[in-house]
């Protein structure tokens, strides 16, 4: 609030990029005490903000209209990646119980999915809804590696895909199935085109930083393509979300990056610790919100999230 904190900024690497930010806008800290933050999820009815504390085993709230923190839920299964649906419900990726679950409007759950194939999923990661309903969610095994983001076990998958969940039937299908850690996931504005970020590098050797690009068949069931559309300079590319002029803003470890409609990187935004996922908030949709590490920060923008 007072100046710039230090470690932040704007980093201008294509022209482009200059449109974007507002000179005088400063990236502010909005809290601090988690051991790792992740998951930002946007709640416009009610103008807040929701995220996860992983190993805390808690889901945080940030209210917009006083500035307070509260807990959210405790415990909370080791929560990671939210969303909000068409109807205002907040869907959530829980690596302790290995679901993906549907919080209602009365505060009661119902678990969407928790198993592929008659076995169970690994972790689930991220996820996010397409226009006609349909809930895409990763299951990466971070989860399942080790007692401190979940509870250790072997994979009974054997795999790490990316899923979808019908709408009408609950049906769950493996949508791709060549990634090493699928994490990261969003639509495009139109719903026809999905970007799937990979992390295997955190835990092989060499292993893949990117993001992947496909087309969502004419079935909106299926995809094709899967070609790299950008590689991480700096870490990984965790969580991310698209503006309304097709520009990803994606989690990266010294901050967020944006990137082009081309797969380009034209500039970031710097933040002192590795950010794990973003989302756009407030009225206009035009501010972004970064879970760091420890700290959740946000930064007004001179762009505007998706719908």
């Amino acid at each position: 609030m007072f100046g710039v904190l230090e470690g932040t900024g704007f980093e201008v690497i294509e022209k482009e990029f200059e449109s974007c930010f507002i000179g005088h806008a400063r990236v502010e800290r909005l809290w601090t005490g988690a051991r790792w933050t992740e998951g930002p999820a946007w709640f416009a009815a009610g103008r807040y903000l929701v995220w996860s504390d992983i190993p805390n085993n808690r889901m945080m709230r940030w209210d917009d209209t006083d500035g307070s923190v509260s807990v959210f839920r405790e415990p909370a299964n080791n929560s990671n990646g939210h969303t909000v649906d068409g109807q205002g419900r907040l869907v959530s990726c829980e690596h302790l119980t290995r679901r993906v679950s549907r919080t209602e409007h009365d505060g009661s759950i119902t678990v969407l999915a928790d198993a592929w194939d008659g076995k169970r999923l690994n972790s689930p990661n991220d996820v996010v809804v397409r226009s006609d309903g349909s809930i895409w969610f990763t299951d990466p095994s971070y989860g399942i590696m080790m007692d401190y983001e979940g509870e250790r076990a072997e994979s009974e998958i054997g795999a790490c895909h990316v899923y979808r969940i019908d709408p009408d039937s609950g049906e769950v299908t493996a949508v791709a199935t060549d990634f090493v850690k699928p994490n990261g996931l969003a639509f495009s504005r139109d719903g026809m085109t999905l970007f799937v970020a990979d992390t295997g590098g955190t835990h092989t050797p060499g292993g893949p930083a990117h993001i992947r690009k496909f087309a969502v068949n004419g079935d909106g069931k299926s995809l094709s393509g899967g070609d790299v559309f950008a590689e991480c300079t700096n870490g990984f590319f965790d969580g991310f979300r698209l503006d309304r002029d097709g520009r990803i803003w994606s989690s990266a470890a010294d901050g967020v990056h944006c990137i082009n409609s081309q797969g380009a990187l034209i500039g970031k935004v710097h933040i002192p610790e590795i950010v794990s996922n973003v989302c756009f908030g407030g009225a206009k949709l035009n501010r972004l919100f970064a879970t760091a590490t420890s700290s959740l920060y946000s930064v007004f923008l001179n762009v505007n999230g998706g719908r």
